[in-house]
């Protein structure tokens, strides 16, 4: 009977509690949390769950100017005529736009990049939407570039690439002091980064 381990979840139920471990910050026992709740709950709630992955997948999609996840050619933000087109937010990834804009303090642009430069990973410039950033300044009509990448290795080096490319083109600022360093924008408070916005400083 030595390393005789039986197993204790059917096929079926083991499957979901790997793909639920797949998700960012859930680990095994969550997830195996998350697949009893989901089995206990009513047949309709479950299968509702299913058809909101399978609904967003299907018509969510990036907004042709910015990046940003939309359901139309153009994103809310990029829309809506009231926000100050001379000013873009540069950003790692759709979750920081949810970030910067809870705290009310930014009305400008955003260009979300896709990721952060990573030559150890493979993530070269090519693979950002750098181009797509560089297409909307030669356009004109840009005074601002914030650069508001995560305060990590590869935001910064990401942030220092767009600034030199961005040089003597337009004004270059980048988010002020006040963000933990090594932390995601994700994750930051509103408070913290407010301030960070409104003290930016110059590139």
């Amino acid at each position: 009977m030595d390393g005789y381990a039986p197993r204790v979840l059917s096929p079926a139920v083991e499957n979901l509690v790997v793909q639920l471990a797949k998700l960012p910050g859930i680990g095994r026992r969550t997830a195996q949390r998350l697949t009893f709740h989901l089995l206990a709950a009513r047949p309709d709630d479950a299968l509702e769950l299913s058809r909101a992955i399978e609904e967003v997948k299907a018509r969510v999609r990036f907004c042709r100017e910015c990046g940003n996840l939309t359901e139309e050619e153009l994103c809310e933000v990029c829309a809506d005529v009231r926000r100050d087109r001379s000013v873009i937010c540069v950003v790692e990834q759709p979750v920081d736009v949810v970030s910067v804009e809870r705290t009310h303090e930014y009305r400008g642009l955003y260009h979300v990049l896709g990721g952060a430069l990573s030559p150890i990973d493979g993530v070269d410039p090519a693979d950002l939407r750098i181009g797509g950033l560089l297409a909307r300044i030669e356009n004109g009509g840009v005074d601002e570039v914030v650069l508001a990448t995560n305060p990590t290795m590869t935001g910064e080096a990401t942030a220092a690439y767009i600034a030199d490319r961005l040089r003597n083109k337009v004004r270059v600022t980048r988010l002020a002091s006040g963000l933990p360093v090594g932390g995601d924008l994700e994750y930051a408070d509103e408070v913290t980064l407010g301030r960070a916005l409104a003290g930016r400083r110059d590139m």
